[in-house]
């Protein structure tokens, strides 16, 4: 990859796309992972106004460590860059308590939870995103946002621009090496940090991000049967994730109602 080359094209067109837009620049949620620098840091260089938001929910010190860390980094490079810390912690907590117990036992309450908190930011970044004139920037790469689906339905994949979703997550690792994101977050171990326990990408989806580029690379083309062993097993991790995540990229279905009915 030229990855110089890659990163001023994606800054060309994050500043394009505002300016078309008629907009001030980007609202970015920064996680202390490695997608959330690598985006604000192009939105950056763009020069246009990159305002990043801090939204911890019962965070991790390591990762709210990394994120004041980048923040910090990003504002001392460049003028245009300005933050803003928002604890959700409190909100969530109030939203958690208001629930109906019976629900508490239900299989799928403590998915839809973490699920509450992409929400809850996805919310607080269209509303920091609107008093600026800003456009709320996803940091979502190719194999979450169209291999297996690992982000939040309305949470953060509900963005405006989406500038390294047609990157690999290896790719987005070589952008920021060269953007001299620190190290701290290259080296951590990818984690959506939704979760009160510590639950890795790869412990969650069952596969790591490089073997999920590899099924990512073959699907289509191949099938389960073509292979044995532990490549057998990550195909089928990516084939059923894939599956899954259909309803999060294809357009709303929409009842067509018969002309006739309508008269």
């Amino acid at each position: 990859m030229q990855t110089q080359a890659v990163i001023d094209h994606i800054v060309q067109w994050l500043k394009n796309y505002a300016e078309q837009s008629g907009m001030q620049g980007f609202a970015i949620g920064i996680s202390g992972g490695v997608d959330s620098a690598v985006v604000s840091a192009l939105a950056a260089r763009t020069g246009l106004k990159t305002l990043l938001l801090d939204m911890p929910i019962r965070q991790k010190a390591d990762q709210v460590a990394r994120a004041k860390e980048h923040i910090s980094a990003l504002k001392s490079q460049f003028d245009n860059v300005v933050s803003q810390r928002i604890d959700l912690t409190q909100v969530f907590n109030t939203f958690q308590m208001e629930l109906d117990m019976d629900d508490r036992n239900l299989p799928n309450e403590k998915l839809a939870l973490a699920n509450t908190r992409s929400r809850f930011r996805m919310l607080t970044l269209y509303y920091h995103a609107q008093l600026h004139n800003l456009l709320v920037t996803g940091t979502g790469n190719k194999i979450e946002d169209f291999g297996v689906g690992f982000f939040t339905k309305y949470g953060d994949g509900g963005v405006d621009i989406s500038p390294i979703a047609d990157l690999l997550k290896s790719q987005v690792y070589q952008l920021a090496e060269a953007l001299d994101v620190a190290a701290s977050i290259r080296e951590a171990a990818p984690t959506d940090g939704l979760w009160d326990t510590d639950r890795t990408d790869e412990e969650q989806m069952g596969a790591s991000y490089a073997e999920l580029e590899w099924a990512m690379s073959v699907h289509g083309s191949k099938t389960a049967d073509d292979f044995s062993g532990r490549e057998r097993e990550v195909f089928e991790i990516y084939d059923h994730l894939n599956r899954q995540m259909q309803h999060k990229i294809q357009p709303i279905p929409v009842c067509a109602v018969p002309a006739e009915l309508l008269q």
